[in-house]
C-alpha cells in the first residue's frame, strides 16, 4: 500500500452556470514532501468550511483502483490524479477493506479513517457535468476522509501501514450503503445534511431518531 500521488490546492473563483463560485476542488499534484497537519495539507485550503474541511475531514484520499472505472465510464474527460479534489492518491486502500476508526501510518504521520466522501455541486464543476453527482454516489466509489492523530510529512511514494483495526468493523462501504440516497436523488450538500453519529450506531443498522438527513459525520469509538 502506498501513496501514488500528493494534491494540493489553493480556493479559486470560477463561473459555473453563470455564476461566480469559489472553491478548492482543483487540486494538483507536488513532487515535494508535505506536512500534513490537524485541518489540511501544507499549501491547501477548503473553501467552504461548514461542509468540507475540518478536523474530521482533514484529508481526503481517493483510490487509484477507480481511475480506470471513471476513463472508462468518462472517456471524453481528461483524468489525471487530483481530480476528484483528493488529497492523498492511493494504491491498495479500498472501501471495503477499511473500517471507520482504523489508524493507518502514511508517511511519517497517522492517520485515522473518519467516513466516505458525499459529493457537492463541485463536483459536476470540477468536472463539466451535470449528472457527475448521481454517477458518483451510485458508483459507490466514494473515496475517504481521514483526521490526523499525529502530524508528519507525506511524498509521493510514501508507504501506507494499518496500524489498527476498529474493533466494530464498520467499512466505508458500508456506510455509503446505509445512505438512503435513490439513484434518481440529485441535489446539493448543505450543511443541515450533516449529523454526527458513531460506528456503534451505523453497525447496528437502526434508524437514528430525530436524523433529518443522511448521516455524513462519522465519529469513531474510543480504542
Amino acid at each position: 500500500m502506498k501513496i501514488v500521488s500528493v494534491n494540493v490546492g489553493l480556493p479559486r473563483e470560477v463561473v459555473w452556470k453563470g455564476m461566480t463560485v469559489q472553491t478548492g476542488i482543483f487540486k494538483d499534484p507536488v513532487d515535494r514532501p508535505v506536512t500534513m497537519s490537524k485541518l489540511n495539507l501544507a499549501g491547501d485550503r477548503q473553501a467552504d468550511l461548514t461542509v468540507h474541511g475540518g478536523a474530521e475531514k482533514a484529508i481526503y484520499a481517493y483510490p487509484t483502483e477507480h481511475y480506470e472505472y471513471w476513463r472508462k465510464a468518462l472517456p471524453e474527460v481528461p483524468f489525471s490524479w487530483g481530480k476528484f479534489g483528493e488529497n492523498l492518491t492511493t494504491e491498495g486502500l479500498i472501501e471495503d477493506e477499511l473500517y471507520i476508526g482504523d489508524r493507518l501510518r502514511v508517511g511519517s504521520a497517522i492517520l485515522m479513517v473518519t467516513q466516505p466522501r458525499m459529493p457537492c455541486y463541485k463536483l459536476a464543476l470540477r468536472l463539466d457535468r451535470d449528472d457527475m453527482m448521481k454517477r458518483f454516489l451510485t458508483s459507490q466509489r466514494s473515496g475517504f476522509y481521514f483526521s490526523v492523530v499525529e502530524e508528519g510529512e507525506v511524498h509521493a511514494g510514501s508507504e501506507v501501514e494499518i496500524l489498527s483495526r476498529d474493533l466494530h468493523r464498520v467499512t466505508v462501504a458500508d456506510i455509503v450503503r446505509l445512505l438512503p440516497w435513490p439513484s434518481t436523488r440529485s441535489r446539493t450538500h448543505s450543511s443541515s445534511d450533516e449529523r454526527k453519529c458513531t460506528a456503534a450506531e451505523l453497525e447496528s443498522r437502526t434508524p437514528i431518531e430525530g436524523a433529518d438527513g443522511p448521516c455524513l459525520m462519522i465519529v469513531p469509538t474510543a480504542q
